[in-house]
């Protein structure tokens, strides 16, 4: 019998978007065409919470969705690379990019490590009551990457190879005890969720290639 099934959104913009869709401006068409999808795709939940960034709270305001601000939510912190394009760190600090990229532990920016980041999300999942149902979470690709790490079981190292697109959801079901993972599909080819939809089984597959870092563009 499901007890939990956490549905995670990730709020990140796309690399490169030029529509504006997370920014203080008004979306283009391409931005309203896809929270269209993403709002009529979203599945029923009993419980809904977000990141407590101005960011995650303008995605949630513009779903119409009412979630509750969880701190254990919040962006892996950036520290002084906060902001900033990935390609203009890697070409200022090469050594520390690269060590941060394959040492979880690494913390050349000042912030949070990877290995922090997956192991506070790791906590929060395991304290998840049992009964807590469906649970809708508006959140960073960070934030789910982690989650991805734990439900998983794969090495934290792992943690730059799962591909979280923009807007896409990740719903993690918990049985008897054991997590399973489902990636959700592209906005453009989602259709509205059914509340008699099968719960998802299918487990996650890692990509081979790295995905750029989202670091700038964000609030």
């Amino acid at each position: 019998m499901v007890t939990v099934r956490l549905t995670m959104l990730c709020a990140t913009a796309a690399p490169g978007s030029q529509d504006g869709l997370f920014g203080n401006g008004s979306p283009g068409e391409r931005g309203r065409r896809e929270l269209a999808a993403a709002k009529a795709a979203l599945p029923p939940y009993s419980r809904a919470l977000r990141a407590p960034s101005a960011h995650c709270a303008r995605i949630a305001e513009a779903l119409a969705v009412d979630a509750t601000p969880e701190n254990v939510l919040r962006d892996l912190d950036y520290g002084v690379w906060d902001g900033r394009p990935p390609e203009d760190i890697a070409a200022e600090d090469p050594h520390g990019f690269s060590t941060w990229l394959t040492d979880p532990d690494a913390v050349p920016h000042g912030g949070e490590s990877v290995g922090r980041l997956c192991r506070r999300t790791e906590s929060w999942l395991k304290e998840l009551p049992a009964d807590a149902g469906s649970v809708l979470t508006i959140t960073e690709a960070a934030v789910i990457r982690a989650a991805l790490v734990h439900v998983l079981s794969v090495p934290v190292r792992s943690f730059w190879h799962l591909r979280v697109p923009a807007l896409s959801t990740v719903t993690l079901t918990l049985r008897d005890g054991l997590w399973n993972a489902r990636l959700g599909q592209p906005v453009a080819e989602r259709r509205p969720a059914r509340a008699d939809d099968n719960p998802p089984v299918a487990v996650l597959a890692m990509p081979a290639t790295r995905q750029p870092l989202c670091l700038a563009g964000r609030p």
